[in-house]
């Protein structure tokens, strides 16, 4: 599964996968809203043997096949830094 990611320029360390690329129909409004600006950073495939750094892959290719999408937010505080700089790609 392919998926498009995207970072809030509103939303530091916040990022948006996407089923489609730029098809941000099926995110809500009020999402969209807080996000602010989004910036695409990354197409990534999303195969079964896919690790990702701070989401469980599995769970953001569930997202992606029912809603369209999947929300990224901030790493909790303590993380390390250089998982907080990039997308979970």
């Amino acid at each position: 599964m392919q998926a498009y990611v995207y970072k809030s320029l509103r939303k530091a360390d916040t990022y948006v996968f996407l089923s489609a690329r730029d098809d941000f129909a099926r995110v809500p409004e009020p999402v969209l809203r807080q996000l602010g600006s989004l910036q695409f950073v990354l197409e990534v495939e999303l195969g079964p043997e896919r690790k990702l750094a701070r989401a469980d892959a599995a769970t953001v290719r569930e997202n992606l096949a029912a809603r369209g999408f999947h929300l990224q937010f901030p790493p909790l505080p303590g993380a390390p830094v250089a998982e907080a700089a990039q997308p979970d790609a």
